[in-house]
């Protein structure tokens, strides 16, 4: 079900209480919720979800993205997430892990790594960024 973007992050579609477990095994220090709550009537609620966390010694972090596209705020939130979980591995989610993949290309272009670089392990997780590419290249070469 996780999707291993690198060997920092994953990705996946909604995750259960039972997930949990299974991140923690792999070494998960923090849950990223990419969902906004409400989205479905089946979904997890993110109190939940940040609960099962909290109680297996991973961090939480809400930065909801709804389809209407990405904010410098949830951008700036993404990277700020990244960088304060250290070097544990991450998992973050939303419906399809779609959100999650596009949010994470663009904190790693902001951060100045190179867009082919993030969309090849992108791709090689299932996931395409190809949608914004161009946004990946410029905030990229802005980091620079």
């Amino acid at each position: 079900m996780f999707r291993r973007i690198d060997d920092k992050v994953f990705a996946s579609p909604q995750i259960a209480i039972e997930d949990i477990a299974e991140a923690r095994r792999l070494g998960v220090g923090m849950v990223i919720n990419n969902r906004p709550e409400g989205e479905s009537d089946d979904q997890v609620p993110g109190s939940e979800i940040e609960a099962a966390a909290r109680a297996a010694g991973m961090d939480y972090v809400a930065i909801p993205v709804t389809h209407s596209g990405f904010s410098q705020t949830q951008l700036d939130a993404m990277r700020a997430a990244l960088d304060r979980a250290g070097d544990a591995p991450v998992l973050a989610y939303c419906r399809s892990g779609t959100r999650s993949t596009l949010l994470w290309a663009l904190a790693e272009a902001k951060a100045g790594r190179n867009p082919a670089v993030i969309s090849a392990a992108a791709a090689q997780a299932g996931y395409d960024v190809s949608p914004i590419r161009a946004l990946l290249e410029s905030l990229s070469a802005g980091a620079a």
